[in-house]
């Protein structure tokens, strides 16, 4: 009989991940059978698809709470087919809300449950490591130092490395991404990343912007590429910049590119083939190619900056509710560890500079932005770093994932 397997993604991220994972199970088992939610990127490998992933999307606590009706009816009816029908092994794919109660109930049945992708538990809310020993048989991990914590908690635990190191080049090209968006080669360039979720649009797009504008004082020709996620976040954004207007700034999305608008008269490139990696990927990653340095709000686009060898200044803000609610949920003011930004955070060392809540103010943003676009010894410095930190994560994690999912179906059979 196939290999069947359940898997559930919750998030683009996560998708892709998912789709990564599923294309290893299947190069080292012909013939698996993957059910389940996901995305796109996990229909395409053949996902038997139960339920789309974007019902499993939330964004913040109030978004949670008002799905939460159709969130119980999916996890109820996901958890019914699958202890009714026992897949060989269940996947959760990041999404530890949903994820880790539903694994639970399958390993309680006797079900074995991988979990990839693991909490943050090493920032905030430890506490969840006791559920995940309970729920999870093993748990697959993206960076080198999450090892050591579970295999102290008694978690088996697999190091996969992060994919984003296989796709992101080692030597990222500069120059083929400039002139795929039409920017001179000696220009300039801030990529100015406030976030994906409208919370952060809103509370840090002002900050940034009003640091660009005293960053165009100490050079009016200063180019700022602005990337955005979909139609809503341009809404959003470009509402705030009509409030504090900016000169030589462009907003990016993945429509605005499309390699027929890419002439080899246009670019100097003999055939649009040369940018068609240019076209499939996110119009970020397109931003920070070009960019000299990047102004960015905490999340994975910081460690996506790393791996594009660019210099940085993180920055974060949450709204007093939402700190008040955090500090509730999680038992404590602020992370164990001293770093936000993920870069930090593998380097344990504040390499780049993270300013966040009160700090995050437009002149301080200003002062550490101007560094990172013109202190060229800095910049070299911290190359080496974002080098280090790419080989460290770079591995095969579709074939390390994959072993270790099936090693728990032979190990159960």
């Amino acid at each position: 009989m196939s290999l069947r397997v359940g898997l559930v993604a919750g998030e683009p991220s996560g998708d892709l991940l998912a789709a990564r994972v599923m294309r290893g199970i299947q190069s080292q088992s012909f013939g698996a059978v993957c059910q389940g939610i996901g995305g796109p990127a996990m229909q395409q490998q053949g996902l038997q698809t139960w339920h789309p992933m974007h019902a499993l999307s939330v964004f913040g606590y109030v978004d949670a709470i008002k799905r939460l009706p159709s969130l119980i009816r999916i996890y109820n009816n996901s958890k019914k087919r699958w202890l009714t029908d026992k897949p060989d092994v269940f996947v959760g794919v990041d999404a530890p809300d949903f994820n880790l109660r539903l694994e639970l109930q399958l390993r309680q049945a006797g079900i074995p449950t991988v979990h990839f992708v693991g909490p943050s538990i090493w920032a905030w809310r430890y506490e969840r490591i006791h559920k995940i020993r309970e729920a999870v048989s093993h748990m697959l991990v993206l960076f080198p130092f999450e090892t050591e914590l579970y295999e102290k908690e008694g978690v088996p635990v697999t190091y996969v490395g992060h994919p984003l190191a296989q796709t992101i080049p080692m030597h990222p090209d500069r120059a083929a991404a400039r002139q795929y968006l039409g920017i001179a080669q000696d220009a300039r360039v801030l990529a100015l990343m406030p976030g994906s979720r409208a919370s952060e649009i809103r509370l840090l797009t002002p900050r940034f912007l009003q640091a660009v504008q005293l960053l165009q004082h100490q050079d009016s020709s200063l180019q700022v590429l602005v990337p955005v996620v979909n139609a809503q976040r341009r809404a959003e954004f470009e509402n705030i910049l009509q409030q504090h207007p900016i000169k030589g700034l462009r907003i990016i999305d993945q429509a605005d590119y499309p390699i027929a608008k890419v002439g080899a008269g246009q670019v100097g490139i003999d055939t649009e083939d040369s940018f068609q990696h240019l076209t499939s990927r996110p119009a970020a990653w397109n931003v920070m190619e070009a960019a000299d340095a990047v102004l960015v709000a905490s999340g994975t686009a910081t460690l996506e900056a790393a791996l594009f060898k660019r210099p940085m200044v993180i920055s974060y803000a949450l709204s007093p509710t939402m700190r008040r609610l955090m500090a509730w949920k999680s038992g404590q003011e602020k992370p164990y560890v001293p770093w936000v930004g993920l870069p930090n955070i593998l380097a344990r060392d504040f390499v780049v500079p993270e300013l966040l809540q009160d700090e995050a103010t437009p002149q301080a943003l200003a002062q550490a932005t101007w560094k990172a676009l013109t202190d060229q010894v800095y910049t070299t410095s911290l190359t080496q770093r974002f080098m280090e930190i790419h080989h460290s994560l770079l591995r095969d994690t579709p074939s390390l994932a994959a072993a270790a999912i099936l090693q728990q179906v032979h190990g159960a059979a």
